[in-house]
């Protein structure tokens, strides 16, 4: 059979002649920032998104002609490197007592702040594969299990995050005599301030923190701004405590592509870009980071959306083994599941992510829901193909595209929707990031009033090369102050109400989100009508308020409307009218 548009690329490569043919269409190809994807690709998805041939139909075809002259070579099926590992049940010696790993824990805690177990047991071998330890943690009826996971130099570390107040008690398991069967007891006490424990869904469509906090996400993103070094990243902190984001979606590994092509200061396994990796060593050092990160996020009051795997690769992370993909996630999990403030991002694009398939996303969830003992949130995000988000373990959708559909996604899965991709504000070559500011604001307004959730992003050239979308640092945007004003809005929403949900007094041309019977917005984006009819249901009576969505500013008009009436406008873009229920 000869090559063609479905040739995976990988394959291709190993064929010499082909290779060659292959390399003189696409001269940059061993250089590109993705290239890891591009070897689990098929010609077809590589030469539609490799800069250059994706904009040149005649060289495609030439491309395609010319191996069509070639048959696939046999090639011996590559072998595999890397396969799972089964802690053995005599990794220490009988001679070693049960329990007698020295362990350090508190004897207080309290609510939704993460609770620590650390012990100090044995270091010979591999202990990141080597020694399984967990621990159950008991208060009243009910058990919780933590896994424990390795943090070099003998140490291991089990985490919970108590979700009852009282008294509980734990007991380790091991396959280490030594980190075997210690118990304890501690003390949860009321939560801190400022402390919801970790978010939820609520009601279908919307959000709500463990302890019935109402929760409105609003987003940003900043892909790998804990990959830049302490100088930027404290900025980025900074930033962000300014900011009116509470949510952000980063990566945690580090990210190869435009404007992001430094190397970054630590990595997430033994090794280097020349040596290669052990998949089967984590760097404690890397986790470490990134957890201070979250919990300095943590403290700004921000979830952290953490992406767990991205197809923007040069190093090998995206294509790693089933085994190791398995190992990485149950080590992330175990470290980071203590964290309130955690969501699990499966992917951003996740059909970029050529090195997988449906049954590895699966699979990915599986091992994260049998890891988290406390059901954080969990998604997939895409880049073109919509996921099913009808899987049961998906608890809200993540989308990239423009926010017209929400309220058809709403309906569709019966879950939250967040648009956490609908194009940046920027300046940068590219259509999707250089959006101006009214219309980042106009798309955030417009997915806002239809039911759903939004992520802001921002991409300006600068000379240090620092762009916020993916290094993160200084937000630069006009769209930013708009949001800010949008998410006052939003938290004037009766405070009894789950969020805003799409209305039926929406219109063909005119959105209205909002509380039925008592609270409805409408967004008029680019339109500028002087006035607008509406029809009230029985019974409702309402004043009305004219939000000029860019200026920042709420005219209340002197009026009380009922039934069928006509709304003065000023007969410009970007107002939204907001409808209050009145009653003297």
């Amino acid at each position: 059979m000869p090559y063609g548009p479905s040739s995976v690329l990988g394959e291709v490569l190993r064929d010499q002649r082909a290779a060659a043919l292959v390399r003189r269409y696409m001269p940059g190809l061993d250089d590109d920032p993705v290239r890891v994807q591009f070897w689990h690709g098929t010609l077809h998805q590589v030469t539609t998104f490799m800069t250059g041939i994706r904009s040149d139909p005649a060289a495609r075809k030439a491309l395609f002609a010319e191996l069509a002259t070639l048959e696939e070579a046999t090639l011996a099926p590559l072998p595999v490197t890397d396969v799972e590992v089964v802690p053995a049940a005599n990794y220490e010696a009988d001679d070693v007592p049960v329990g007698s790993a020295r362990s350090v824990a508190e004897e207080t805690a309290t609510r939704w702040s993460a609770y620590e177990l650390e012990l100090h047991g044995p270091g010979h071998g591999n202990p990141f594969t080597d020694v399984a330890v967990r621990a159950e943690f008991t208060c009243g009826e009910r058990t919780l299990t933590a896994h424990g996971f390795y943090d070099g130099e003998g140490v291991y570390r089990i985490r919970l995050l108590p979700d009852e107040e009282g008294v509980w008690t734990f007991r380790t398991f091991s396959n280490a005599r030594s980190l075997d069967s210690i118990t304890g007891t501690f003390h949860c006490g009321p939560a801190g301030p400022g402390d919801h424990g970790p978010v939820r869904v609520h009601e279908g469509a919307h959000f709500r923190h463990a302890d019935g906090t109402r929760f409105l996400p609003l987003g940003t993103t900043a892909y790998a701004w804990t990959h830049q070094g302490d100088e930027v990243e404290e900025q980025t902190l900074r930033s962000l405590a300014g900011s009116p984001f509470n949510k952000i979606r980063m990566c945690v590994f580090p990210k190869s592509y435009i404007h992001n092509l430094d190397e970054p200061p630590l990595y997430p396994f033994e090794g280097s870009p020349e040596k290669g990796w052990d998949f089967q060593r984590p760097n404690p050092a890397y986790f470490r980071h990134l957890e201070r990160r979250i919990t300095e996020l943590g403290a700004l009051g921000i979830q952290a959306d953490l992406i767990l795997f991205h197809p923007y690769d040069r190093w090998g992370f995206s294509a790693m083994s089933p085994a190791a993909d398995d190992r990485y996630l149950r080590y992330v999990v175990s470290r980071l599941a203590a964290h309130a403030n955690v969501w699990w991002s499966l992917a951003n694009e996740y059909d970029l992510l050529w090195s997988k398939n449906t049954d590895d996303w699966h699979r990915f969830a599986s091992v994260i829901r049998a890891r988290d003992p406390h059901g954080h949130l969990m998604s997939v995000h895409n880049w073109v193909e919509l996921w099913d988000n009808n899987a049961d373990w998906v608890t809200h959708a993540s989308i990239q595209r423009l926010p017209d559909g929400v309220r058809e996604w709403r309906e569709l899965w019966g879950k939250p929707v967040t648009v956490d991709e609908l194009g940046y504000e920027g300046d940068i070559e590219w259509g999707w990031g250089s959006n101006s500011p009214q219309e980042l604001v106009r798309r955030c307004w417009e997915g806002v009033v239809r039911g759903g959730y939004v992520t802001h992003g921002e991409c300006f050239l600068a000379e240090d090369d620092v762009l916020w979308w993916s290094k993160g640092g200084t937000l630069k945007g006009e769209s930013v102050p708009r949001l800010e004003f949008l998410r006052t809005i939003l938290e004037q929403t009766p405070s009894d109400a789950a969020g805003i949900d799409p209305l039926p007094l929406s219109d063909f041309d005119l959105p209205i989100g909002g509380v039925e019977g008592s609270y409805f917005l409408a967004y008029f984006g680019v339109m500028q009508p002087r006035r607008r009819t509406f029809t009230l249901p029985d019974g409702v009576r309402v004043r009305a308020d004219i939000i000029d969505t860019w200026n920042m500013a709420v005219t209340e008009l002197p009026d009380v409307y009922e039934g069928t009436f006509t709304v003065p406008l000023p007969g410009r873009s970007y107002l939204a009218l907001r409808l209050r229920a009145w009653e003297e």
